[in-house]
C-alpha cells in the first residue's frame, strides 16, 4: 500500500466519526471538553454555529451521530451526546453579546415560506451579511413544527421561544399569522431569493372502510398534536388507540395519555425491531404504560351509527424472499376487534404544495415533490430554493438545519454573482495536545464507564400536567461524568517515520492492538496479516513510509480509542497526538475552495 497522506484534510475528517454522522457536521468531541471543563457558553456556541438549536435538539434530536459513536466500540452504550447538547444549553450564561451584531442592509431581499427550523436557518446565515430577511408562517409565532408537532413535556415553549429569539433578534423580520396562498404572488414582489420551508404539513390518511362515518373520533396525528399544542383540544376519550410507528405516533399516545387516556394502545403492522421510532421514544411509551402490539393491521373501523367503538386488525407475519426482502402476509389467526373511543392515525406525514401554480418555474417529479438539486437545493427556478421536509420528504430537525446552511451558501453565492455548485472546503486547525514529555491537555482515560441515565420526573407527576418536562437533564455532576467518557476521536494519532526506532513499545501497549509493524503488502492481504486483523474495510488503515528495517507501521482507525498510550510510550517521539478541530464553512465565511487545502 502507498503511505497515507494525512496531509489531506479528509483523511483525519473520517476518524471523527460522530461529527460526521451528524448532518449539520457538530465538532462533538470538542463541545463536549469543553462542558468537561465546565465552559458551558462555549460550549453552547459551538453548538449554535453549527446546529443552530442546541437546547431544542438536545431534548429532541433524533441522533445520527450516537451510533456512529467510538465508545460503542468499548462498550455496549455510546456517549450521551445529545444530552449533553442540553447540558450547554442548560447551564451557559448570558449569550446574547456573543451573538452576530445585525448589518447594515446590502438591499438584497429573501423571503422565506415557513418559519420551521430550515428557514430559521438559513435566516441565521444571511442576516448577519445584510440580507433583508422576511419569514412568512401561518401560525403566530417562529418555530414550525418544532413548537406546533413536538409535545410541551418534551420541548417547552420557553426553550423554543429563547432559540427562535436568538435568530429573529440578528434583525428577521416575521410575519406570523400570514400564509402564503401563491408562489406567483410572491414572486411578483421581487424578491431577490426565496427560500421554502414549509416541511411536511399534511398527515396520511387511513382509508378504510368506516372511516367516513366515524369521522368524528378519527383523528390525523400530527393536526391533533398542533390542536393540542396551540391550546384548541384538551380532552380525549379514555380509550384510545394509535395507529403507526414511528416517533409521531409515540408524541400521540403519551399526549393521549395526558389528556385523559387511561386505556391507550400503539398498533403497528410491523414488529417491534422494525418500527421506525426511536428506541428511547418506544422505552418513554412503555415507561408510561403504553402497550405496543405488533403484526396488527387496520382493515376496518367499527362505528355504530357513526358511533366509533373500536376497529377491526388482521394478525400478519413477516416472511422473508431469496433477496431478504420482507413481506407481511396474514398469519391465518382469525381477525380482532379492540374496542376504543378514538383513533390517532400517525402513519406518515405528505408534502402539500397546492400553492405553487404549475406555471412559475417551478417543476415537480411523479410523486409531486418539488424537482431540488441536492447539493445546492436550488429548484429549476433559479431562485427559488427548497429545504427541511419541502425539499425532500418528512426527515428531522438536525437535517433541516444541515440543509438550510447549505441553501445559505447557495444564496449568497448566487446573490454574490458566484457559481453555487462551488462548495467550499471545511477548515481545519490542527494543534498538538503534547503538555509534557508524556502529559496531554486532554483527558485520555479509556476505563469502562456505563451509560449515566438521564433523571426523569416521577411518572404520576409527570402525566398529570401536559406541560411539565418529563426529562429533567443532567446536572453538572453528570454532565461531567458522562463527558469524560467520550474517547476525543478528533485527537489524532501523527506518526514521524523519521524518529522511529521500531522498538515495539507502542504495540506492546496499545490496549486494541491496533499497530503492527510488518512487512508491506496489497491492502486485502495486510488487513489479514495485522495483530487484529481488520473487519471493516470501509475504514481507513494508517500506513506509514518504508522504516529502516523496510516495514512499515500500519494502524487500524477503526479500532483505535485515540488514548496516547502510544506516544506516552514512545522513547523518541515518534507518536504524536494532534487535534484537528473541523468547522464547516457557511455563507459569509472565508470559504475555502476544492483547488486549494482547507488544512
Amino acid at each position: 500500500m502507498k503511505p497515507t497522506d494525512i496531509a489531506a484534510p479528509d483523511y483525519f475528517h473520517k476518524v471523527v466519526d460522530c461529527q460526521w454522522a451528524c448532518p449539520a457536521h457538530t465538532p462533538v468531541p470538542e463541545y463536549i471538553r469543553l462542558i468537561a471543563q465546565g465552559r458551558y457558553s462555549d460550549a453552547y456556541m459551538i453548538n449554535w454555529k453549527s446546529n443552530v438549536f442546541p437546547g431544542i435538539l438536545g431534548r429532541t434530536c433524533d441522533r445520527p451521530c450516537e451510533p456512529a459513536c467510538r465508545r460503542g466500540r468499548v462498550e455496549e452504550t455510546p456517549v450521551a451526546i445529545c444530552r449533553l447538547k442540553r447540558v450547554a444549553a442548560d447551564f451557559k450564561d448570558d449569550i446574547t453579546q456573543r451573538l452576530p451584531r445585525p448589518s447594515a442592509k446590502n438591499g438584497k431581499r429573501v423571503a422565506f415560506v415557513g418559519g420551521g427550523p430550515a428557514s430559521l436557518t438559513v435566516a441565521r446565515d444571511l442576516a448577519p451579511l445584510g440580507y433583508h430577511c422576511t419569514v412568512f408562517d401561518a401560525d403566530a409565532q417562529a418555530g414550525g413544527m418544532m413548537r406546533s408537532q413536538i409535545p410541551k413535556f418534551r420541548l417547552p415553549d420557553s426553550v423554543i421561544d429563547e432559540e427562535t429569539g436568538y435568530i429573529l433578534g440578528l434583525g428577521v423580520d416575521f410575519k406570523g399569522g400570514h400564509r402564503i396562498e401563491s408562489m406567483k404572488a410572491l414572486l411578483a414582489e421581487k424578491y431577490d431569493a426565496i427560500f421554502v420551508g414549509s416541511g411536511a404539513p399534511r398527515g396520511r390518511e387511513l382509508d378504510i372502510p368506516g372511516r367516513k362515518e366515524a369521522a368524528a373520533n378519527v383523528h390525523i396525528g400530527i393536526d391533533w398534536l398542533s390542536s393540542v399544542s396551540f391550546g384548541h383540544t384538551d380532552k380525549i376519550g379514555k380509550r384510545v388507540i394509535v395507529l403507526g410507528g414511528g416517533n409521531t405516533a409515540m408524541d400521540c399516545c403519551r399526549t393521549a395519555r395526558r389528556l385523559g387516556g387511561e386505556e391507550v394502545k400503539v398498533v403497528v403492522r410491523s414488529g417491534f425491531e422494525e418500527m421506525k421510532a426511536s428506541p428511547w421514544e418506544k422505552e418513554d411509551a412503555l415507561h408510561e404504560d403504553i402497550p405496543i402490539l405488533n403484526f396488527l393491521v387496520p382493515t376496518a373501523f367499527v362505528h355504530d351509527n357513526g358511533k366509533l367503538i373500536g376497529i377491526t386488525f388482521q394478525k400478519v407475519k413477516a416472511e422473508y424472499d431469496a433477496k431478504g426482502r420482507r413481506n407481511l402476509v396474514p398469519s391465518g389467526e382469525p381477525d380482532q376487534t379492540i374496542e376504543c373511543d378514538d383513533v390517532l392515525v400517525a402513519v406518515g406525514q405528505e408534502n402539500a404544495f397546492p400553492w405553487i401554480e404549475q406555471d412559475c418555474g417551478i417543476e415537480f417529479d411523479k410523486w409531486h415533490m418539488p424537482k431540488v438539486d441536492p447539493q445546492t437545493f436550488v429548484s429549476t427556478n433559479p431562485k427559488v430554493f427548497f429545504g427541511g421536509d419541502a425539499a425532500f420528504g418528512p426527515k428531522n430537525i438536525i437535517l433541516a438545519v444541515a440543509q438550510g446552511h447549505d441553501a445559505a451558501l447557495s444564496i449568497h453565492k448566487m446573490l454574490s454573482g458566484e457559481d453555487i455548485t462551488e462548495r467550499p472546503l471545511p477548515d481545519v486547525y490542527i494543534s498538538s495536545q503534547k503538555m509534557g514529555i508524556h502529559e496531554w491537555s486532554y483527558d485520555n482515560d479509556i476505563s469502562n464507564d456505563k451509560r449515566y441515565k438521564v433523571p426523569h420526573r416521577d411518572k404520576v407527576i409527570a402525566l398529570k400536567d401536559i406541560r411539565t418536562e418529563v426529562e429533567l437533564g443532567y446536572d453538572v455532576k453528570l454532565a461531567l461524568g458522562e463527558a469524560h467518557r467520550c474517547l476525543n476521536c478528533d485527537v489524532q494519532t501523527v506518526f514521524s517515520t523519521s524518529l522511529c526506532i521500531e522498538c515495539d513499545a507502542c504495540v506492546d501497549i496499545c490496549p486494541m492492538d491496533c499497530i503492527t509493524f510488518t512487512d508491506n503488502g496489497e491492502e486485502g492481504d495486510l488487513r489479514q496479516r495485522l495483530k487484529a486483523p481488520s473487519l471493516h474495510p470501509d475504514q481507513d488503515l494508517y500506513v506509514s513510509s518504508d522504516l529502516k528495517t523496510g516495514r512499515v507501521m500500519v494502524k487500524d482507525e477503526d479500532v483505535c480509542l485515540h488514548c496516547g498510550l502510544c506516544a506516552e510510550r514512545c522513547p523518541t517521539g515518534a507518536w504524536d497526538m494532534q487535534k484537528y478541530l473541523i468547522e464547516m464553512t457557511h455563507a459569509g465565511s472565508a470559504c475555502p475552495t476544492k483547488s486549494r487545502s482547507a488544512a
